[in-house]
C-alpha cells in the first residue's frame, strides 16, 4: 500500500550532510513506490539556488541529483514562502521547479501526508 511521505528540510546546504540525508531519504521512499513530497524551509532553500557549488568547499556535489528527482517520481517539491523572502530569493533563482507555500498551506500539506520526516 502506497503511503504519502513528506520530507522536510530546514538545514543550511552545507550544515553537515543533512540535505544529502534528506535527498537519500526521498529517493529511498520513492524506490519503494511511496508517494514522496519534499518541503524546503529555513536555510535549506539555499540548496535550491542556481550556481550552488559545494565542490568549491571540498564537499561532493550532490545538488545535481536534485534535478533528477522527477526520474524517481519525486516531483512534489515545495518551498517556504517566508524562507524565500528571508533570503531575498525569487523563484527564478531556484534550480528546480517548486511550489511556493505560505505557513497555512504548509500546515495543510503536512496534514495531507501519512508520515513526515524532518531532517
Amino acid at each position: 500500500m502506497n503511503k504519502k511521505i513528506l520530507v522536510i528540510s530546514d538545514a543550511a546546504p552545507f550544515d553537515g550532510q543533512r540535505i544529502r540525508e534528506s535527498l537519500d531519504m526521498a529517493l529511498i521512499f520513492a524506490a519503494i513506490d511511496q508517494e514522496v513530497s519534499w518541503l524546503f524551509t529555513g536555510a535549506s532553500v539555499l540548496a535550491l539556488t542556481k550556481g550552488t557549488t559545494p565542490s568549491s568547499l571540498g564537499i561532493k556535489d550532490f545538488f545535481k541529483q536534485l534535478k533528477t528527482l522527477e526520474i524517481y517520481d519525486v516531483d512534489n517539491l515545495f518551498v517556504c514562502e517566508h524562507a524565500l523572502l528571508e533570503y531575498e530569493l525569487s523563484t527564478e533563482q531556484l534550480s528546480v521547479d517548486a511550489r511556493i507555500l505560505s505557513f497555512e498551506l504548509q500546515k495543510s500539506l503536512i496534514n495531507e501526508h501519512d508520515h513526515v520526516v524532518t531532517l
